[in-house]
């Protein structure tokens, strides 16, 4: 993140095929009277996935899931402050095309589909230029498309007492507020799944991304940590069946369960155990790492790994 004068912000390259080829969305800006890549600044209390969703909305009229991170631009303003903008790439799709809302504005005056060639030329700004780069590296190595398994530590739990199961321990206030805080986050990807451990502490963190989205959730007692420390635990079986179904979930789990969450998506991809994956899976509670996947090539490996720690 930036310093306390910084300005945050974030968007997406928004794509989509037009008879076969790749296009991308710029916006005509009516104000500035220059060509952009839609981004837009965090509102207070936001997180950045958020803000690229909402903006985009804003600008476009379109409804996006986020895909892949494509990097960070950051250039000084008139004013003597640094913009800092996040970026990730957004497929359109047809639905989304279909209930656009967009008409131009006092902001906006047009949207434009181009190529990324054209793209390289019409953009008024190098850092424009840099992040559509990042995305025609990804179109070059077939892997735009994208799904995401989002790996998420339980909310904060009340201690272990000598009385009761362990896992029927439930969430503190701490917690609870963890719980809710991450929804508008989390759902900037736009699940389709959720899986919990039977575990309390874990049902009750995703209870409100299941209100939330109309998700149920699935239990199982494979990514459980009683399993784990009984050896019955059966997370390649989990984490298989999500590579497969090549759809965004989420699975909330426990700490010592995590490494092997994101151990056997790297082997599920045919990818290597590296340190930036047990990284990943070093969550304080309430805190997610989304591992971003190719749809069409799974056996890709590892696309990117953010990492988000709770907010509250």
């Amino acid at each position: 993140m930036g310093g306390k004068s910084d300005v945050l912000a974030a968007g997406a390259v928004c794509w989509r095929l037009i008879d076969g080829r790749m296009h991308v969305l710029l916006i005509h800006r009516t104000v500035h009277g220059d060509i952009t890549i839609p981004k837009g600044k965090v509102d207070p209390g936001e997180t950045l996935p958020r803000t690229a969703v909402r903006e985009i909305e804003e600008e476009t009229g379109l409804a996006v899931a986020l895909g892949v991170p494509l990097g960070v631009s950051r250039y000084d303003m008139p004013d003597g402050h640094a913009k800092i903008v996040h970026y990730w790439a957004a497929e359109i799709t047809a639905d989304a095309i279909a209930h656009s809302t967009f008409v131009p504005n006092g902001e906006v005056a047009a949207l434009e589909w181009v190529t990324i060639k054209k793209a390289r030329s019409y953009l008024s700004y190098p850092a424009d230029v840099e992040i559509m780069e990042a995305f025609g590296a990804l179109v070059d190595a077939g892997v735009t498309r994208t799904f995401a398994i989002i790996a998420l530590r339980h909310g904060k739990a009340a201690p272990r007492t000598g009385s009761g199961p362990d896992a029927r321990r439930p969430l503190t206030p701490r917690g609870v507020t963890q719980a809710a805080s991450l929804v508008d986050t989390v759902t900037a990807w736009r699940p389709l799944r959720i899986i919990s451990s039977t575990a309390t502490r874990c049902v009750t963190t995703v209870a409100p991304l299941a209100a939330a989205t109309g998700i149920p959730v699935k239990q199982t007692d494979r990514i459980s940590q009683d399993a784990l420390e009984s050896g019955e635990a059966d997370v390649r079986s989990v984490v298989g069946k999500r590579v497969r179904a090549r759809k965004t979930a989420v699975l909330c789990s426990h700490g010592p369960v995590l490494p092997e969450i994101l151990r056997e998506i790297a082997l599920a991809t045919g990818g290597q155990t590296y340190p930036a994956l047990f990284d990943a899976a070093n969550l304080d509670t309430g805190g997610f790492s989304i591992v971003h996947l190719s749809s069409e090539n799974p056996a890709a490996g590892i696309l990117a790994i953010e990492t988000y720690p709770a907010t509250a």
